[in-house]
């Protein structure tokens, strides 16, 4: 498994990945969470300020929150 981080609103943010199937999945991922910030509902927002880590499994996202119940996924594509 491939450990990255990432810059996500100040802070370092450790993405997992077994496989990276698309070369521009990581500017892809910044691109979704920056707008999900943006434009999201409440609980993507919940999800995206306790944001510990991410695990991109396929063309998914899993977001790790400190809370378990604010866990979701985002689709890349």
């Amino acid at each position: 498994m491939k450990t990255v981080y990432i810059d996500f609103q100040d802070r370092k943010i450790p993405v997992f990945c077994t496989t990276v199937s698309h070369k521009n999945t990581f500017s892809l991922l910044k691109d979704a969470l920056n707008r999900k910030v943006n434009s999201g509902k409440r609980a993507i927002k919940t999800c995206l300020e306790t944001l510990i880590s991410i695990e991109i499994i396929g063309s998914e996202a899993i977001l790790h929150s400190r809370r378990e119940n604010d866990t979701l996924a985002l689709s890349l594509y």
